[in-house]
């Protein structure tokens, strides 16, 4: 592809689409398993959290060809992003009042924000690849450009949160319908999801729901059920 012709430019264009588009998950994620931490250690988790994910998805690109001929990717990436998106709000009633589980360290914190993004990091990455049409120049902007969206993005998603706790549902929300797309864009499970017969257009909303009122229904649970059996452990 030439160097700033039509072509070019049209690609560019898509890359920064499709990053504004899938950063705000990673954005969800670095605010979320931050969310505890002392302000100072925010930052770092921010800016550090940025850089890790920048690292997965530039490792992930690189191997971009690779990845698409391993077998359940997007299957297993999906259910591990659903694991995530259930402990992110898991972790937030009874971890409020009794400081106990969660990512209170910064390293904690950073252990999650990278999980979830190599996690997550396959529909950037295929996404980005594919828009740059194979101009390695176009996939290190698209890198370049995800940097300030994702730093922006948590910085804003975090004050959000401290203001309005309810978007930790929404954010764990978000995160659960993320992965459910993936595992519906799993090759493996074409015959089930691809097509616009009755019966597959109801296996994808079907899993859409399920795995967005499982996540929310399973963490409020857990959550709720910690809190009891901290406020009786404090009692006794």
């Amino acid at each position: 592809m030439e160097l700033f012709s039509v072509s070019w430019w049209s690609a560019l264009a898509a890359i920064i689409l499709i990053d504004l588009v899938l950063a705000g998950d990673n954005a969800i994620v670095i605010a979320l398993a931050a969310r505890r931490l002392p302000p100072h250690l925010q930052r770092r988790a921010i800016v550090w959290g940025t850089v890790g994910a920048i690292a997965v998805r530039s490792a992930m690109t690189v191997g971009v060809v690779w990845l698409l001929k391993i077998p359940g990717l997007m299957l297993v990436g999906g259910l591990g992003l659903l694991w995530i998106a259930y402990k992110l709000l898991a972790d937030t009633d009874s971890n409020e009042e009794h400081g106990e589980g969660g990512a209170t360290t910064f390293w904690g914190a950073m252990k999650t924000i990278v999980i979830a993004d190599a996690l997550m990091g396959v529909d950037n990455v295929l996404g980005v690849a594919g828009a740059a049409q194979g101009a390695f120049d176009l996939v290190v902007l698209g890198l370049l450009i995800s940097v300030p969206i994702v730093v922006f993005g948590s910085a804003i998603v975090l004050r959000l949160v401290q203001r309005w706790p309810v978007i930790i549902q929404i954010g764990a929300g978000v995160l659960a319908f993320t992965a459910a797309k993936m595992i519906v864009n799993e090759p493996w499970l074409d015959p089930v999801f691809d097509g616009s017969a009755g019966l597959q257009t109801l296996a994808r909303w079907g899993t859409y729901l399920t795995a967005v009122a499982g996540v929310l229904l399973l963490g409020w649970w857990t959550a709720r059920r910690r809190a009891g059996s901290g406020t009786t452990e404090e009692s006794a």
